[in-house]
């Protein structure tokens, strides 16, 4: 048999004809997240898990017996290594985006996209709690199916739009059913009486958002059951159904995405939506596929069938993991999110002096993201990842933290310059301070009658330490 003539006599049912604009949008959708994800790990990484970082690596994977999957820097890890694996995969992903590796042979796409798999799990395999968020596995599982489109030589594959429909499957139902089996504030609708004020980090629509009249409140949470628990199940019927389906999801995200930040949970989940989107094929008689893509595309299938067990009994079990793995390979992963809401708002507050600990004057770090001053309207970042910011809700929340935050205040303190470009703004122009101290407060937003008369779309009160004044010793 010659592998690379087209298999259509034998499996011509794996050919999707109608599915152009689906791996199209796939492609460089997923490929664009990755250029954005592996930018972030070389701005980020350094200051947060380098050699000289918060938690850093060398000294996690000198502790560890086995770290949670492949990674390269098992051997050996350097902040410049660490660089030149991040700049590399967004080379790869622009050059997707850019649509270069489709023009060829199947077989190069699959190797691009593998590259940029494996690269980017190297990274979170090592990035500890600055990189255990859901949407790290999410773009992992989609950058490994991604691998299996074809190209511009190939027909779309079935199969491989299949797996893309049950990762939106998995993904938005087991959102749906994380919701309704925890928070009582799903079951009765009151969800977003309180989640655009203590959603991780606001946008600038959020306060909007906030003071929309609550039956609209109960209304949105109403259709996002209906977006959760009911249409994913027809992502898998037949067209034109499918695309309704898509459009339904696709069109949740976009209102999630002016809604707030989440980083690239949304924009992963619209790429991916499109696997259900089809279009009237222009062409008659188009390219086939290689024997040889479809063997490994259906062994793929078969891989993924396999792995899809446990995250399918883990949707009907009482005890739902929400964004976990199952393999070392961060496939057929099980995801959700906000299954309970924060009723009420607090921020850790971090502020520095110059003079003394008792007197001051206190000044206020900003961060990039996180909501600090109450006159600063909350910045739009997402798809962009600010981890260090993510992580101060966690910590404000009552997360355990503390192992990255001392070292945290300890880094202001001696003035140190990869950390300090995390921040957006330096009260001490760079020099160091004397004493550094950390305070919790509770925020509110405005009313509309407190934003016109102060313009602060913040309302906060301080509660107290979380971490007393300390300097150097």
């Amino acid at each position: 048999m010659d592998w690379n003539v087209p298999a259509a006599g034998w499996t011509g049912w794996l050919d999707s004809a109608d599915y152009g604009l689906a791996r199209f949008v796939l492609q460089r959708g997923i490929a664009a997240i990755f250029v954005i994800a592996f930018v972030s790990g070389a701005l980020q990484f350094p200051a947060l898990l380098g050699e000289h970082g918060l938690l850093p690596v060398p000294r996690y994977l000198s502790r560890v017996v086995r770290t949670p999957g492949p990674t390269l820097f098992r051997w050996r890890y350097s902040d410049r290594l660490l660089r030149a694996v991040a700049w590399t995969g967004a080379v790869l992903g622009l050059c997707v985006v850019a649509g270069l590796p489709q023009r060829g042979p199947a077989w190069v796409p699959m190797l691009v996209f593998a590259a940029m798999w494996l690269l980017y799990m190297s990274i979170v395999n090592v990035g500890q709690v600055f990189y255990g968020f859901g949407w790290e596995i999410l773009l992992l599982e989609a950058g490994f199916l991604a691998a299996f489109l074809g190209s511009e030589q190939t027909a779309t594959p079935a199969v491989t739009l299949f797996a893309f429909r049950w990762l939106v499957f998995r993904l938005e139902f087991g959102a749906g059913l994380i919701k309704m089996r925890g928070d009582p504030v799903w079951r009765d609708l009151t969800a977003l009486y309180y989640h655009h004020e203590t959603q991780p980090m606001p946008n600038p629509l959020s306060w909007w958002f906030h003071h929309l009249p609550k039956p609209l409140h109960r209304a949105e949470v109403l259709g996002n059951h209906f977006a959760q628990l009911v249409v994913p199940f027809f992502v898998f019927a037949p067209q034109p159904v499918a695309t309704v389906a898509a459009a339904v999801i696709i069109a949740t995200q976009c209102w999630l995405v002016l809604s707030g930040n989440f980083a690239w949970l949304n924009v992963i989940t619209i790429v991916a939506a499109f696997s259900a989107v089809a279009t009237p094929a222009t062409a008659q008689g188009g390219p086939g596929m290689p024997a040889w893509f479809a063997v490994v595309v259906l062994a793929m299938g078969l891989l993924m069938l396999v792995l899809s067990w446990q995250p399918l009994r883990n949707l009907f079990s009482r005890n739902q993991v929400m964004n976990g793995s199952f393999n070392r390979w961060r496939l057929a992963n099980a995801y959700g999110a906000f299954g309970s809401i924060t009723r009420q708002r607090y921020e850790v507050v971090v502020e520095g002096t110059a003079g003394d600990p008792v007197a001051g004057p206190w000044q206020e770090y900003g961060f990039r993201g996180k909501p600090g001053e109450p006159g600063r309207l909350p910045r739009q970042f997402a798809p962009y990842h600010l981890r260090l910011d993510w992580l101060m809700w966690f910590l404000a929340l009552g997360s355990p933290g503390l192992n990255w935050f001392v070292p945290f205040l300890n880094k202001l303190l001696d003035a140190d310059p990869a950390t300090l470009k995390l921040l957006r703004r330096d009260p001490f122009g760079g020099q160091r301070p004397a004493w550094v101290r950390a305070r919790v407060f509770s925020y509110r937003y405005s009313t509309w009658r407190e934003w016109r008369g102060t313009g602060d779309w913040w309302v906060r009160e301080p509660l107290g330490d979380f971490v007393p004044p300390m300097a150097r010793g």
